[in-house]
């Protein structure tokens, strides 16, 4: 598959990312919600976490959404603009306030931890069709979506099933899963993930996410569910992710085991498991644009996910691309004997880092 250009427009970029992004206050210390006396904010959204992290790795990205006329919006545009990405198609909502949540210091992954949503009849819950600047949306060379949205209003999923919809011009379509099962509740119901899923050209589901909301077991069974898109890519938390893709034929390429492409997730020492998904898809992203082999691009998103996970909060520094392809350029027995930690990404560093790397 590879990636092209949507035209001559000189606004052109290389990812466009479009969702709620919401501020985030994070615990000053371990404990319940209930006994945290301080927080520290930040902030939060899978789709705008993806568009910053591709424009730290050198790419350029716009993040479309909609953000309240408060402070808070003001902190939003502000920070993720400040990683390089385009914010100057992002409308401000006089009526309705900028989403945010609390959170406890706990593993999101896991049931020890606490999270506090204060996001309906957000600004972001009201994106539609009508109200979305369609040629700022488009003017990209990847579109990247998530099942978040879908979630926040029955206008969101009506523009989510307009972007997903065939189009003979529409930029290449890249949508995470991100299934949140506390999102989903009366007429919404997460079957309709599977729907926008089939229409994307590349998608990113956990296996967990995959047998939570449709009931799916395995890698293969997502794929036989979602036989539209180009590539398919099943992650599998520590043990690794695999990929499915198409040939030319558009049949589903197997090699002589009768596997797609797996490559096993590095061994890290992990910080916080914060983000770790949105810098994965970012990694992806980034080689796809790169016209990289299925196999390289899925070792560039563990290592944006390592990047991830070696430090606090949601973003984080990637590692220089001369350090990543290096890396990826391992053989398997390399590749296995990674171990990654904190500050393995500084690119003053890189023979260090390197080295470190390298050390079992």
């Amino acid at each position: 598959m590879t990636v092209t250009g949507t035209g001559n427009a000189p606004d052109v970029v290389d990812v466009v990312a479009l969702g709620e992004s919401m501020v985030t206050f994070l615990p000053s210390r371990p404990g319940r919600l209930a006994d945290v006396p301080a927080f520290d904010r930040g902030i939060g959204g899978a789709e705008s976490n993806v568009a910053c992290v591709l424009a730290a790795a050198g790419h350029t990205t716009r993040w479309i959404s909609r953000v309240g006329a408060d402070g808070f919006g003001d902190h939003l545009v502000e920070t993720i603009g400040g990683y390089g990405v385009d914010v100057s198609h992002v409308r401000r909502d006089p009526a309705r306030p900028t989403g945010v949540y609390f959170r406890t210091a706990g593993d999101r992954a896991t049931d020890a931890h606490e999270v506090a949503y204060y996001r309906a009849g957000s600004a972001a819950s009201a994106m539609s069709l009508a109200d979305t600047d369609l040629d700022a949306v488009h003017a990209a060379r990847i579109l990247h979506l998530s099942g978040i949205t879908p979630a926040l209003s029955a206008d969101c999923l009506a523009l989510m099933r307009a972007l997903t919809a065939p189009r003979p011009d529409r930029p290449l379509i890249s949508f995470d899963v991100n299934h949140r099962p506390g999102l989903w509740h009366g007429d919404h119901r997460p079957e309709v993930l599977l729907e926008l899923a089939r229409g994307a050209d590349i998608v990113f589901v956990g296996d967990d996410e995959a047998r939570e909301a449709w009931g799916l077991h395995g890698a293969r069974a997502v794929r036989e569910a979602l036989p539209e898109p180009e590539i398919v890519v099943v992650k599998q938390g520590k043990g690794g992710a695999v990929a499915f893709d198409k040939d030319t034929d558009g049949l589903v390429r197997e090699d002589a085991t009768g596997t797609a492409t797996f490559v096993r997730a590095l061994n890290v020492d992990v910080i916080a498991a914060v983000g770790a998904g949105d810098a994965f898809a970012a990694g992806f992203l980034s080689a796809t644009l790169r016209g990289l082999p299925v196999r390289d691009r899925l070792r560039h998103g563990h290592l944006m996910a390592a990047a991830a996970l070696t430090t606090p909060g949601d973003l984080a520094p990637p590692p220089p691309r001369a350090l990543a392809d290096r890396l990826v350029a391992l053989d398997d027995t390399e590749w296995g004997r990674l171990r990654l930690g904190p500050g393995w990404t500084r690119a003053d560093e890189d023979e260090r880092a390197e080295k470190e790397a390298r050390t079992p």
